[in-house]
């Protein structure tokens, strides 16, 4: 058997000291999470974040580089994480209302409000890559390449 770890895609949008988070079920409760999902097939990285934060906020995002790719075993549902986050833009209007099965709510939170919130956090790659948007890394979009 071969294994395979799930591939995943986020999105860090700031606007106005705001960060763009979604409030989730999930096994344990209702959890803070930045607008993120899984690859799907013949899909891009790229194409996927936009896809998915539309599908999880209603905003239509715009990447505009990569902050940083992550790897991260989660022991409750023995489950292997490959997240790659982008950050970028996102218009002003709400474009959708039906949002993806499982979000409760799109919600624009202050990085002391996340902290305040760490116990309510999906995982630790929040964080991780949050803090690397705030210390600047950044990677052009193309360090990716995709043939699919």
């Amino acid at each position: 058997m071969i294994w395979k770890p799930n591939v995943t895609v986020a999105s860090i949008v700031e606007l106005n000291g705001k960060f763009l988070m979604v409030e989730e079920e999930s096994p344990t409760g209702a959890v803070l999470n930045q607008p993120a999902g899984h690859l799907e097939p013949r899909e891009t990285i790229e194409a996927a974040v936009i896809r998915e934060t539309l599908e999880e906020t209603g905003y239509r995002f715009t990447p505009s580089f990569m902050v940083g790719s992550y790897l991260w075993y989660n022991e409750a549902n023995d489950t292997t994480y490959f997240r790659t986050t982008f950050s970028g833009s996102v218009c002003e209007k709400h474009i959708a209302d039906k949002l993806d099965e499982g979000i409760i709510r799109a919600v624009w939170m202050t990085h002391d409000e996340i902290l305040q919130n760490e116990q309510r956090l999906r995982g630790p790659m929040i964080l991780e890559s949050l803090n690397d948007y705030l210390d600047g890394k950044k990677y052009p979009l193309d360090t990716v390449k995709s043939f699919v």
